[in-house]
C-alpha cells in the first residue's frame, strides 16, 4: 500500500476527549485495514503509555518527539507550540538533531511564513512526499540535514489547538503511509492529554512559587525591615518568580515622573537612581494604577531611557492597595526572550498588589511602633520633668539652707560646688526632655537584624529555617556600605540554596573578627548546604555576581564542598573589609 503525495487525513477524528475509547477505536480502525498494522497496536499502546508518564511539561514534549520518531520509523521529529496570539511558536522542541548541529544552524523556526505557518492557521493532518516541492515551503537554512517526506499532525489540549506534531526523513526512505497517519494521529490525542496535565500541573506549580514568594515578601516586610530593604526584598523575589533578567521598582518623584528606587539584576546596569520623564506617555498610566505589558522595550518609544535598550519584555504592574498607588514594579526579560504568558501576567499583577498590601501594612505596622516610640518617650520625659527635676530643685533648695547655716568655710565651699553640680545636672536632663519631646532619629537596622530577617525569609520557600552563628561585634564593626553587601549576598545565596541545591540543611555564619589576607580586618559570611552541590557545566552567574559585590569593596567570594555527606552539598564564601 503506498502512501499518497498531497495531504491525507484519515477517519480518526483529532482531539479525542479519551485515551482509551481513542486507542480502541483506532485499534477496531486499523483491525479494519491490514494484519500488518494491527501487528502494531502493542507498540502503540506502548507508545502510548510511554507519552502520558510524567508531568514535567518540557520533558513530556521531549518524550512526545522521541517516540512518535520510533513509532513512525522517522528520523527527525519535533513539536511546535502555537503562541497565545495564534500567530507564530512560542517554543520549538526537535528530536533527532545534535546540539552541534542545532548551534549551526541557529535561531529556531518562529512559524510566522513557510509551511509551519501554513499548519498553524489550518491545523489538519498534512503528508508530503517532498515537502520542498510544497509551494507554501521557504526552504531550510544553512547547515540545516536535508529533509523530504513530511508529516505534520495538529495536537489539541481540552478542544483547543496546542501546536504540530511533524514528522520528517523516513528512515527506509520510502514515504509516510496511511498506517503512519493513523498511528501518530492516535498518538497526538495521548499527546494532548498528557500535555493538559503537564500544563495543569506546571500552573500549579507556578501557583505555588507565586505564593510562597508573596508569603516571603509580607514576612520580610512585616519582620520590621526599613523603606529602602523593604522594596529591595519585593524586586528581589519579582524577579526569580517571573524569571526575569531584573527586578525594579519606581516610585513617584517630585517632578511628576518615576524614579527607580530598587534593582535586583545579576549584571550591574546603574539604573538606581534613573528618572523616567513626566513626558514619557507610559507614566501617565503607571501612576493611575494601569498594568504595562510591552513586547520589547528597546524598540517602544514611550519609556524614554537608554536602560530600556537592553530589555525585551517587560511588565510594569502598579503597587496599588486600597486606591492607593505607591509605586510600579517592573520585571523586564533581556531582548529575544520568551514573552510574558497571560497566566504569569495574571499571577504577577496579584503578586504586586500582594506586596503593595504587604507595604502598606509594614508602613502602618512602623508607624504604630514609632506612636509607641513617642507615647514612651512623652511619659518619660513628663517623668523626668514632674518627678526628677522637681526632687533635684527641692534637694538643691535644701543645701542652699544647709550652706547659709554653716559656720565651717569649707562646708560652704563644698556644699555650694554640689548645688552647682545640681545646677548643672538639671540642664542636662531639661535637654535631654526637649530631645525626648522632638521625636527619635530614624536609624537603620542593625546587620545582625538584618541577617536574621533574611533567614526568616527563607525559612518559607524552603521549608525550614536555615541555622544562624553570630561571631564579634557585628553590629559595632561592619559599616554600613559593606553591611549592606553582605546581606544582598546572603540573599543571592539563599535563594541559590532555594532554587537549586534541594538541600535539607543550611548553616549561616557571620564572622566579624576575620584578618583579610591583604592584613585588613573584615568579616566573612559562610553559607553550607548539604544539597546536590553544583553540575557540571551549570550556570554560575550567581556565584559570579558575589565574586564582584566583593572585589567591588575589596574583598573576595569563592565556593566548595558543602555539610553533606562526604562533602556534599556547597559551601559559599563571601568577604569584605569592615
Amino acid at each position: 500500500m503506498s502512501a499518497p503525495s498531497a495531504s491525507a487525513d484519515s477517519p480518526l477524528p483529532d482531539g479525542s476527549p479519551d485515551t482509551v475509547e481513542a486507542a480502541a477505536r483506532a485499534t477496531r480502525s486499523l483491525q479494519g485495514l491490514s494484519p500488518e498494522l494491527t501487528s502494531r497496536v502493542p507498540q502503540l499502546l506502548e507508545a502510548m503509555r510511554s507519552v502520558g508518564t510524567g508531568l514535567e511539561l518540557h520533558i513530556t514534549l521531549d518524550r512526545i518527539c522521541e517516540t512518535a520518531a520510533e513509532l513512525a520509523n522517522a528520523h527527525y521529529a519535533a513539536i511546535g507550540v502555537v503562541s497565545e496570539d495564534g500567530e507564530g511558536l512560542s517554543d520549538f522542541v526537535y528530536h533527532g538533531i545534535d546540539e552541534a548541529t542545532a548551534e549551526r544552524i541557529g535561531r529556531l523556526p518562529d512559524g510566522h511564513k513557510g509551511l509551519l505557518g501554513a499548519l498553524i492557521h489550518q491545523p489538519r493532518t498534512l503528508r508530503l512526499a517532498d515537502l520542498s516541492a510544497d509551494p507554501r515551503s521557504c526552504g531550510f537554512p544553512a547547515h540545516h540535514p536535508p529533509m523530504r517526506s513530511f508529516l505534520g499532525v495538529p495536537i489539541r489540549v481540552q478542544g483547543e489547538i496546542f501546536g504540530n506534531l511533524y514528522l520528517t526523513e523516513k528512515r527506509d526512505g520510502a514515504e509516510f503511509n496511511d498506517y503512519d497517519v493513523h498511528m501518530v494521529r492516535v498518538l497526538a490525542t495521548e499527546a494532548g492529554i498528557a500535555i493538559g496535565n503537564a500544563r495543569l500541573y506546571e500552573a500549579a506549580k507556578q501557583r505555588e512559587r507565586w505564593i510562597d514568594g508573596s508569603v516571603a515578601v509580607t514576612t520580610a516586610l512585616l519582620s520590621g525591615s526599613d523603606a529602602e530593604e523593604a522594596l529591595s526584598v519585593v524586586a528581589e523575589q519579582a524577579r526569580h518568580l517571573s524569571d526575569s533578567a531584573a527586578g525594579i521598582v519606581l516610585l513617584p518623584d517630585d517632578e511628576g515622573g518615576m524614579e527607580i528606587v530598587a534593582v535586583s539584576s545579576d549584571e550591574p546596569n546603574g539604573a538606581l537612581g534613573v528618572i523616567v520623564p513626566p513626558e514619557s506617555r507610559i507614566v501617565a498610566d503607571l501612576l493611575e494604577g494601569e498594568a504595562v505589558f510591552i513586547d520589547d522595550a528597546a524598540s517602544d518609544p514611550r519609556i524614554m531611557t537608554e536602560i530600556a535598550r537592553a530589555y525585551g519584555p517587560v511588565m510594569m504592574l502598579p503597587l496599588q492597595s486600597d486606591g492607593r498607588v505607591l509605586g510600579t514594579l517592573v520585571t523586564p526579560r533581556a531582548r529575544g526572550a520568551r514573552p510574558f504568558s497571560e497566566a504569569e501576567r495574571t499571577l504577577a499583577t496579584q503578586f504586586a498588589s500582594q506586596a503593595a498590601l504587604a507595604l502598606m501594612m509594614a508602613e502602618a505596622q512602623r508607624d504604630r511602633e514609632r506612636l509607641a516610640v513617642y507615647e514612651d518617650r512623652d511619659r518619660i520625659a513628663r517623668d523626668l520633668h514632674d518627678l526628677v527635676i522637681q526632687r533635684l530643685f527641692a534637694t538643691g533648695m535644701m543645701l542652699e539652707s544647709a550652706q547659709r547655716r554653716s559656720v565651717v568655710p569649707e562646708v560652704q565651699v563644698g556644699v555650694g560646688r554640689a548645688v552647682d553640680e545640681l545646677d548643672v545636672t538639671i540642664q542636662e536632663i531639661r535637654t535631654a526632655i526637649f530631645a525626648l519631646q522632638q521625636g527619635p532619629a530614624e536609624a537603620p537596622s542593625g546587620l545582625r537584624t538584618r541577617v536574621l530577617r533574611e533567614i526568616n525569609m527563607a525559612a518559607v520557600p524552603l521549608g525550614f529555617k536555615p541555622s544562624h552563628h553570630f561571631v564579634g561585634p557585628v553590629d559595632a564593626v561592619v559599616g554600613e556600605l559593606t553591611g549592606k553587601n553582605l546581606i544582598a549576598a546572603l540573599r543571592e545565596a539563599l535563594s541559590n540554596a532555594f532554587r537549586h541545591a534541594q538541600a535539607a540543611r543550611i548553616d549561616v555564619v557571620v564572622d566579624s573578627t576575620v584578618v583579610l589576607p591583604d592584613g585588613q580586618h573584615g568579616v566573612r559570611l559562610t553559607v553550607a548546604d548539604d544539597g546536590v552541590g553544583i553540575a557540571e557545566g551549570g550556570r554560575r552567574s550567581g556565584l559570579k555576581n558575589l565574586k564582584r559585590r566583593a572585589e567591588s569593596l575589596g574583598g573576595d567570594s569563592s565556593y566548595g564542598p558543602g555539610i553533606g555527606e562526604d562533602g556534599g552539598g556547597t559551601t559559599v564564601v563571601w568577604e569584605a573589609p569592615y
